[in-house]
């Protein structure tokens, strides 16, 4: 099996904890064979982790050495303009999310890409959540009927003051947690079409000034209404999923969904009563829907490492990609979409993005 040499730029809680700690699980198809960060402590420790070449900046490196693959893991405002040199100077690059905060920016990405010849790849590993293949599985059954809406809730209370809660960095929920579930809500809404949003955000909790309560609609003409909620304010909940359809519904977890739904052929024909409802003995009456429900659940192994199964998917399905040729399963094309909805829900929220 072909070995990806890969170089890291960025040697913080991404770049080595996510990338560079699941490339080292995976000799046989990768090697981090260089690494950047400005702070000297960390290119040390880089070295003693992965046994590579180490750089001060992203130029030294792309100027050196000779790489399949860039994971470009710096701070959010930096993924566009580094992303755009990598692939400018002949580099096949990941880039971690946020991709841009513009529409704008990610059409000038796909075009360098396209220049080049070289890969662009967007960080999207929730696409690959256990339970999100398990929700799209039992949609896709049909089981559910037609999906009318679906609701996703990443969820949780902290007092966040890092830096990913200022505008001046690309934070706030949307930008940094947002990426995740909102590839995901796309999927549900519709893999191809551009849907309508509808957005509230607001600073309520974080020392910054970006978003940290952000509620979105997604919807149009024919498709499922999403709603998307990523909160720090919800105390006693973690992320939930909900899909509600004209046969049944779901609920899930990050780790295990119940759904029901009844058999539409079996069920008691229903015909339309203009006349008051009674019972038997002539009192009031409300409908009655003698439904028989089935009833199937999933749930994670016990100790299942949810985040290091999506990590491994997406780093299989870009193995294949750059050393099979089969196409990229997570689209620029499909995240420019995605952009264009954060950018769109920043327009229509000025108290928070008043250069929308």
């Amino acid at each position: 099996m072909s070995i990806i040499r890969v170089g890291i730029i960025g040697q913080g809680r991404s770049g080595r904890d996510i990338h560079g700690a699941y490339l080292a699980t995976a000799p046989d198809r990768f090697a981090v064979v260089a690494a950047v960060d400005p702070l000297p402590e960390r290119r040390a420790r880089a070295e003693a982790e992965y046994g590579c070449a180490t750089f001060a900046t992203h130029q030294e490196m792309l100027a050196a050495c000779e790489l399949d693959l860039v994971v470009n893991a710096t701070p959010s405002r930096l993924h566009a303009p580094i992303t755009l040199e990598c692939l400018e100077a002949g580099f096949h690059t990941l880039c971690e999310k946020p991709l841009a905060q513009r529409a704008a920016d990610v059409d000038r990405l796909i075009a360098a890409s396209q220049a080049s010849g070289r890969l662009l790849a967007i960080f999207q590993q929730s696409r690959y959540s256990p339970v999100f293949l398990r929700i799209q599985e039992v949609i896709a059954s049909g089981v559910l009927g037609e999906v009318v809406q679906a609701n996703i809730a990443y969820d949780g209370f902290q007092r966040r003051y890092d830096w990913q809660t200022l505008t001046s960095e690309m934070g706030g929920n949307l930008l940094n947690t947002g990426p995740h579930p909102l590839d995901q809500a796309l999927q549900l809404f519709d893999p191809e079409a551009e849907p309508q949003v509808f957005a509230v955000m607001r600073h309520v909790l974080s020392k910054g000034d970006a978003d940290d309560h952000t509620m979105l609609v997604l919807h149009g003409p024919g498709r499922p209404t999403i709603r998307l909620q990523i909160t720090n304010c919800r105390r006693l909940d973690g992320p939930t999923y909900e899909v509600y359809g004209t046969q049944g519904g779901l609920r899930a977890s990050m780790s295990s969904a119940e759904w029901e739904w009844f058999d539409p052929e079996a069920a008691p024909k229903v015909e339309l009563v203009r006349e008051p409802l009674c019972k038997p003995d002539g009192t009031p009456s409300y409908c009655a829907d003698p439904l028989e429900w089935n009833r199937e659940t999933w749930q994670a192994p016990e100790g299942f490492d949810t985040f290091h199964a999506m990590v491994d998917a997406y780093y299989t399905m870009l193995h294949r990609t750059l050393t099979e040729g089969c196409p990229l399963e997570i689209t620029p094309l499909q995240v420019r979409r995605q952009i264009a909805v954060i950018e769109e829900a920043q327009r229509q929220n000025p108290q928070i993005h008043p250069n929308a």
